[in-house]
């Protein structure tokens, strides 16, 4: 599958009305800062990654943009309506899967999706059963049966089944197997191709290096940059270690840009390689390689490559 940030422009960019937007949009909980004057901007057509540390505000930021929690302060737009006063009408062009997907209950997940489809206007019984099975579903398992990642499966299908202008997905490949990550990200793919918006949270980089066109990367409830993930990607910290076939020497890497950490113990060179990787690997091509071995980093790390907290910076509760 080609990774969707290959496009040069993601359908429906050029739209007047941005899919999402948000003006100096502001959340306490009393004391507690969840957000401090997000300017979010989201493109129709695009898949946009939603990158943060943990209680950076990515969650509060969805639940704004749902009207399942209400501003302190600032302003959101969700396809050109206000979520406070847009109501059902809104909310049925909108897919979302929350982060903490729950259902329980004896019926089937036939009949619940059946049943949340009715309150979308009516879903197609074979729009059901395809992404069922694309998706290895057991329509007719009981949901209190369903282990967590089956449950998941049953968040994605209500989330795409009746084909929404957006998505909003908080977390969306958790607890599902590699086999079926893949195909959640064709059906991201498809939804982008046909002119819809991702809206997507994630802690998989790999995931969102792979389906998004922009990332937004949010630390203390203020978005701090905003790039394309070949500019992520190239930032990006990584722990790597080479091994050569033979002994090199102690400055083998020596004046590489971007290289911390980095120890020498005979025919092995571990080290951390912030950016790009290509002054690296011209530099052991004087020596035989056995193996090179590169660890993705944290999103923590993604982010701390970005920005380090200013001095003075209290942060966010």
């Amino acid at each position: 599958m080609e990774p969707l940030h290959g496009h040069v422009r993601p359908r429906g960019a050029r739209s007047v009305t941005p899919a999402i937007r948000t003006d100096g949009l502001t959340k306490r909980y009393g004391q507690r800062r969840g957000l401090a004057g997000l300017d979010l901007e989201v493109h129709p057509g695009e898949v946009f990654g939603f990158l943060g540390p943990n209680g950076a505000g990515k969650t509060t930021t969805i639940r704004l943009l749902l009207d399942i929690i209400r501003p302190t302060s600032g302003t959101v737009e969700v396809l050109g309506m206000q979520p406070r006063v847009a109501g059902p009408d809104l909310r049925r062009r909108i897919g979302y899967l929350p982060g903490d997907f729950v259902v329980e209950g004896g019926q089937s997940s036939r009949e619940l999706l059946t049943f949340l489809g009715g309150l979308l206007g009516g879903v197609p019984k074979h729009r059901l059963v395809t992404l069922a099975d694309r998706l290895d579903l057991d329509l007719d398992a009981r949901i209190r049966s369903l282990s967590k990642g089956n449950r998941q499966k049953v968040g994605l299908i209500q989330a795409f089944m009746h084909e929404p202008e957006l998505l909003i997905l908080d977390e969306p490949s958790s607890g599902l197997d590699p086999i079926v990550q893949e195909t959640f990200l064709g059906l991201v793919r498809e939804a982008s191709e046909a002119g819809r918006t991702v809206f997507m949270s994630s802690h998989v980089l790999s995931e969102v290096q792979r389906s998004a066109h922009r990332v937004g990367i949010v630390r203390d409830g203020r978005m701090v940059a905003v790039e394309g993930v070949d500019t992520v990607r190239a930032r990006a910290i990584r722990r790597f270690e080479i091994r050569f076939e033979v002994e090199v020497p102690a400055d083998v890497v020596a004046g590489v840009p971007g290289l911390d950490r980095v120890v020498v113990d005979g025919s092995v060179v571990r080290g951390i390689l912030e950016g790009r990787a290509d002054p690296l690997l011209k530099a052991i091509a004087r020596y035989p390689v056995a193996s090179i071995l590169s660890e993705e980093p944290t999103l923590d790390e993604v982010f701390l490559a970005f920005y380090r907290r200013p001095e003075g910076d209290d942060g966010a509760a």
